[in-house]
């Protein structure tokens, strides 16, 4: 007996991430409560070694206008450049259990500012036979008109001799567009606090990488 051809499904249309987002990934902020446990901007419990900083910034779209709806997650090492996760064997690094290194958050609706309170990261080991990677945060970005969620790394512009040796910063040109990946620091009441803008468009575009 001939068995019929197997059906080939066609790729569903993409879609944005909406502007209901919010509603789904961060309720409290758009007034809803619905999780027993929400997942919070704040990443460093009260014994988390490191020393504590915030990130803060704003997405701009490719006009110049602020986008005060945008959803952002960040991911990164602890202060001695270890993740956690089960993947990152790094010898010689201890986990801090009381760090996640996982945020989330969303822009103010008025303000468009977000931020992440969190502690500075450590310099993390390059695969076998390749560099040390310089402190980072990896960010990922998504909003309405995005197709794909944004990926992105946040340099520390204090950390200039790390970032001339990053294997991944190498890669792109020195100058305005190298620029568009460091947050410079500023004192704030005695916080160290690390701003770092986002534009998705236009002549100040920040560099995105396809991973």
């Amino acid at each position: 007996m001939v068995q019929p051809l197997p059906v080939r499904l066609q790729e569903t249309p993409s879609q944005t991430a909406g502007p209901y987002v919010h509603i789904g990934l961060i309720p409290h902020q758009a007034g809803f409560d619905i999780f027993e446990t929400n997942f919070t901007n704040v990443l460093a419990g009260p014994d988390t070694k490191g020393e504590r900083i915030r990130i803060e910034g704003r997405v701009f779209d490719g006009a110049g206008s602020l986008v005060r709806d945008a959803f952002l997650e960040i991911w990164q090492a602890n202060s001695v450049g270890r993740y956690n996760h089960p993947a990152d064997r790094q010898e010689g690094k201890p986990l801090d259990e009381t760090f996640r290194g996982w945020g989330r958050t969303g822009s103010d609706f008025d303000t468009g500012v977000w931020f992440f309170d969190t502690v500075k990261p450590g310099p993390v080991e390059g695969r076998k036979g390749h560099r040390a990677m310089a402190p980072h945060v990896n960010l990922w970005i998504a909003a309405r008109g995005i197709n794909i969620g944004l990926q992105t790394r946040l340099y520390f512009a204090d950390e200039a001799e790390a970032n001339a040796n990053d294997p991944v910063l190498n890669l792109v040109e020195r100058g305005p567009l190298r620029d568009t990946l460091l947050a410079k620091r500023e004192e704030r009441d005695g916080k160290a606090v690390y701003v770092f803008d986002i534009h998705l468009q236009g002549p100040n575009e920040t560099v995105f990488f396809d991973v």
